[in-house]
């Protein structure tokens, strides 16, 4: 029997031919949600790693943070007791992640206020600006990770689904913000956080959904009360992603700046705009940032490009700061620059 093309795909993208057995999805999930005393010890380890990775700027130390963490363990706990109906579930797992979460907010403060390194590193700063992009990350990762824990043999998908949908490095991130007083710092990870969080809960139910996961009866929900659920379900995640489609909006915006502001060096794809906001960043002193080029003849009669940063700061950087710029600039576009300052009178 000659089977449609329809057919086929159905049978190829099909969810239902290796789903583990309902009760092992359920044993899986719920147990994955618990704050035990094992899953505490953890986080406490995952919180240190996490924070000695933002502050030392190290990706490898972050990723191994973001694997062994167990938060998202009760996100997917809470999904599951979302599609099953089981309020009880929902709001144990709900407090669990509470729980968690203050736990990682006080840990990485108190490492941030004692650190030696106040620095603001790029792991930093990378987690500050949610945008739609960290949405859709969010929304497939969680798809891609209730999928592979429903299967009857595990799969290695969680571990990437930790990485790519991270939920540790933005609560350590929102420390640092709290210890150091910089407030963008904590409501920009925190709204990654939240943003990751949510769309993991949210593509982990409507998996489970799709998977028919059996409902707590004696907590069904009539279709008018289920009706107003979704209805609450759409209006929380248009709030949810209109921030970092403003964000998003700005990024591309300053993407696609004038680039003539960098004058003989076209091809560099970062505008005024961006720079000023980086180096406001790391050298708060800096209120305005203005680029010049500046050509020289050496000893073989060749042309040679340097850039003239010329800044206007509330107070004269010192030696110190002012090499850590010229090392940060040299290091950003790859060439010879020279830094001017001028105090504001």
């Amino acid at each position: 029997m000659k089977m449609t093309i329809k057919e086929v795909l159905k049978d190829a993208f099909s969810l239902q031919n290796d789903t583990a057995e309902q009760e092992e999805i359920k044993n899986r999930l719920v147990d994955g949600g618990q704050v035990t005393g094992t899953n505490m010890c953890i986080l406490m380890l995952a919180i240190f790693i996490a924070s000695i990775g933002l502050n030392m700027n190290s990706t490898a130390v972050i990723i191994g943070a973001m694997l062994i963490s167990p938060l998202m363990g009760s996100v997917l706990a809470a999904a599951y007791g979302t599609a099953t109906v089981d309020l009880r579930l929902f709001r144990k797992s709900m407090i669990g992640l509470v729980f968690q979460i203050a736990i990682c907010l006080v840990t990485s403060t108190l490492y941030f206020l004692i650190s030696p390194i106040s620095t603001t590193t790029s792991e930093l700063l990378a987690r500050t600006q949610p945008t739609i992009w960290d949405v859709l990350i969010a929304l497939f990762g969680g798809i891609a990770g209730i999928i592979g824990i429903t299967r009857k043999e595990k799969s290695n998908v969680i571990p990437g689904v930790a990485i790519a949908t991270a939920l540790m490095p933005p609560l350590c991130t929102c420390g640092y913000g709290i210890a150091t007083g910089q407030w963008r710092f904590f409501f920009g990870a925190g709204y990654l956080f939240l943003v990751n969080s949510y769309f993991i809960f949210l593509s982990a139910a409507v998996i489970l959904l799709i998977l028919k996961v059996p409902k707590k009866k004696d907590l069904a929900l009539t279709p008018e009360r289920w009706k107003r659920i979704k209805k609450g379900i759409a209006r929380n995640t248009i709030i949810m992603i209109l921030p970092s489609i403003v964000v998003a909006y700005g990024m591309v915006q300053t993407t696609n700046a004038d680039k003539a502001s960098l004058t003989g060096f076209e091809k560099e794809n970062i505008s005024i705009e961006s720079l000023t906001k980086q180096m406001q960043t790391l050298f708060p002193k800096v209120e305005k940032v203005e680029v010049h080029t500046v050509e020289t003849v050496n000893e073989q009669k060749k042309t040679e490009k340097t850039r003239s940063f010329q800044l206007t700061v509330s107070k004269k950087l010192s030696p110190t700061r002012e090499s850590m710029m010229e090392e940060w600039l040299k290091e950003l576009y790859d060439g010879p620059c020279e830094i001017i300052q001028k105090v504001k009178k």
